[in-house]
Formats: C-alpha cells, structure tokens, sequence
C-alpha cells in the first residue's frame, strides 16, 4: 500500500497533487492561469481541497485493504 501513488485534482485540475500510500506528497502541479497574485487565498483553497482529497484516498483505500482480512475485534 505504501508503494501505491493516489491522484486528486481540484478546480477543474487547476491543481494536481499525487501522494502515497505513507501520505508523502510526490506533486504538486499548478496550472499558470490559477495563479492570481490578487487572489491568493483562492489558490490556498484549491491546494488544501486537492491535498485531502488525495490523503482522503489513501484512508478509503486503506479501510477497504483491511476490510479484507476480518479479524475479530480488530476494530
């Protein structure tokens, strides 16, 4: 799982982030056109959108690796 890259976009893929499984960001793209120096907080916005995304990815990817293995009382 931690090998595995997981992708999210935001803004119409004005910002693409990959992480892996560990949650290490790999990327970070920024499309030219986003970056608005009169509105950064947009920009801001668009970057933590797209980070938990992909960090949401990784949890659901890794809830549904467990999920496999049915240990009583594991969780």
């Amino acid at each position: 799982m931690q090998k595995k890259t997981f992708e999210a976009s935001a803004g119409g893929n004005a910002v693409c982030v990959k992480v892996t499984g560990s949650k290490t960001i790999q990327e970070i793209k920024i499309q030219k056109d986003v970056v608005d120096p009169d509105d950064v907080e947009m920009l801001e916005d668009l970057i933590l959108t797209c980070v938990n995304e992909a960090l949401r990815k990784v949890d659901d990817a890794q809830s549904a690796s467990f999920g496999k293995f049915n240990i009583p009382g594991f969780m």
